[in-house]
């Protein structure tokens, strides 16, 4: 009889368990990457069931999410965690701010979720400019890595993500968002192709990173093109907008419904809060078991071992008499000890060999010379290695507004680049002379002596870093040019005269920079010489 009431209690708790596990994989159901989805407003609506009565928690219903959420779920929980991953293999930095990307996406997801349930806002209001507050926040703090950390040797990384994150605000284009998309990849291709160019032929990994990256611009453009080919739509049957951005926001937090609790005991523990940052795991757990009490016990083997007096030191060398300073007053004048004796030969190159610094990188002169080399891929002109000009003549490249141009190892060429491009990089340059029409975004030139340059058309920037010697020849419609200047010499920008027939009017660029201390300030000036 005792045994059949202990089997009668088992069974009865067994099936209370079996009740409290429903509820909780319903809520798990309708829960994508730590969000959980919100009631629509047309449901039922919490704590009051159909009748107007008090509901249980086992009988609220969580709405599915819109294909659109879905899909975008799909995407962050794809492309963009494989990055994420990626670059928690370089580490870092990098690391740090894709978990930033991570948060932004998954701010974006609340936008659009909340343009399902919403009424569209005039973009002009201040409820507009609500909603978008904690994209606009996270889409910040990755531009802050950037910005924080520009002496970092992984910047062109961090300027790649940098830039690329500003393709989220596709949200804002109402009439064509996925060109807004391919926009954004040719901005973060300008820093993702010198990161491929500067670790492609040493770490595969960076380069991978690279390419990871760019995947994400070709899911989301895809994604945009299925679900929201000519804008962003919301509900017009929907709800305040602000209203639905708090109601997402609080279903961030308690997202799900308390579980009932049973006669046979408290309700299954919570699932692990969602974590974008992955930071670092708990410490490890002594091995073997042993317990932390053991270490008291050596330090007490350790006072031992002092206690002993004499003995402990009996080991110890003794120091010669010519090495002590109380002893001789002329090595306390000189506060030197007499140099080791002479030791062999072996001694010397092991201890020179451990304490020799990393070799130097091998000059330009030793280094094997590879073809010339003049390809386009996908969006970029990649010219390499070319030593004077082609049998031709000057190299010529025929760009269109989307191209960006990569110049690296050249010297004494001519190049022209004919057309308007998006973009001209040079690195590593010895006497190029570049003649271009027109660039949408900016000439960079990096450590690139004797250089020269004509703009016959605009340029809005010029970007010069240890540069030593460059030539700069403006034309008319140039004149608005910004030149920024970095550890350069001899630069001087070459202006149009009055007229066609005047000569060019050659300016310098300074060099020197005068910083005094003001009222607690400190100002720079322009050192003057005049005479």
């Amino acid at each position: 009889m005792n045994n059949l009431t202990t089997l009668i209690k088992r069974l009865e708790a067994a099936t209370s368990r079996l009740e409290d596990m429903v509820p909780t994989m319903t809520d798990q159901s309708a829960t994508s990457n730590g969000i959980a989805s919100l009631p629509e407003s047309g449901l039922t609506a919490p704590g009051a069931d159909a009748h107007g009565g008090a509901a249980s928690p086992s009988q609220q219903v969580i709405a599915p999410l819109p294909p659109a959420i879905d899909d975008f779920d799909a995407l962050i929980n794809g492309d963009v965690k494989t990055f994420v991953n990626m670059s928690e293999e370089i580490g870092g930095l990098v690391a740090e701010q894709s978990a930033a990307v991570l948060r932004a996406f998954a701010a974006e997801r609340k936008f659009l979720i909340v343009t399902t349930r919403a009424k569209k806002p005039d973009i002009q209001s201040p409820v507009y400019m609500e909603v978008l507050k904690e994209l606009q926040a996270t889409m910040g703090v990755v531009n802050d890595i950037r910005e924080a950390n520009r002496a970092s040797p992984l910047f062109k990384h961090l300027s790649t993500v940098s830039e690329g994150i500003n393709v989220l605000i596709w949200v804002a284009n109402e009439t064509k968002p996925a060109e807004t998309v391919t926009e954004m990849l040719s901005m973060a291709q300008f820093w993702g192709n010198r990161v491929i160019q500067e670790y492609k032929e040493k770490d595969q990994v960076h380069v991978q990173w690279v390419q990871t990256f760019y995947r994400i611009f070709k899911s989301l453009a895809a994604y945009v093109r299925q679900h929201y080919l000519t804008g962003l739509t919301w509900n017009p049957n929907g709800i305040d907008a602000l209203q639905a951005t708090e109601e997402v926001n609080n279903g961030t937090s308690s997202a799900r419904s308390p579980t009932p609790q049973s006669a046979a005991g408290g309700p299954p523990p919570p699932p692990p809060l969602p974590k974008f940052d992955n930071g670092p795991p708990p410490p490890p757990m002594p091995p073997n078991g042993i317990s932390t009490s053991k270490s008291s016990a050596d330090m007490g083997a350790v006072f031992d071992e002092i206690s002993r007096g004499e003995a402990v030191t009996s080991k110890l060398r003794k120091v010669d008499p010519s090495s002590q300073t109380h002893k001789n007053p002329s090595l306390r004048a000189g506060s030197a000890v007499p140099s080791a004796p002479a030791r062999s030969d072996s001694q010397n190159s092991l201890s020179s060999r451990g304490k020799s610094p990393m070799p130097g990188k091998k000059p330009e002169s030793m280094r094997t010379k590879k073809p010339p080399r003049k390809e386009f891929e996908s969006n970029k002109w990649l010219i390499e290695n070319y030593d004077g000009n082609p049998p031709e003549g000057m190299l010529e490249i025929k760009a269109a507004i989307s191209h960006s141009i990569l110049i690296s190892r050249c010297t004494k060429t001519t190049i022209r680049v004919v057309g308007k491009a998006n973009a001209i990089s040079l690195d590593n340059c010895t006497q190029v002379s570049l003649v271009i029409d027109s660039l949408v975004s900016s000439v960079d030139v990096i450590k690139s002596p004797k250089f020269e340059m004509q703009v016959l058309g605009t340029l809005p920037t010029i970007m010069l870093d240890q540069v030593d010697g460059a030539a700069l020849y403006l034309g008319r419609e140039s004149l608005g040019t910004e030149v920024f200047t970095s550890k350069c010499t001899g630069v001087n920008v070459n202006l149009p005269g009055r007229t066609e027939e005047d000569d060019y009017v050659e300016r310098a660029l300074p060099e020197q920079i005068k910083s005094v201390v003001r009222d607690g300030v400190v100002v720079s000036e322009i050192v003057e010489h005049a005479g």
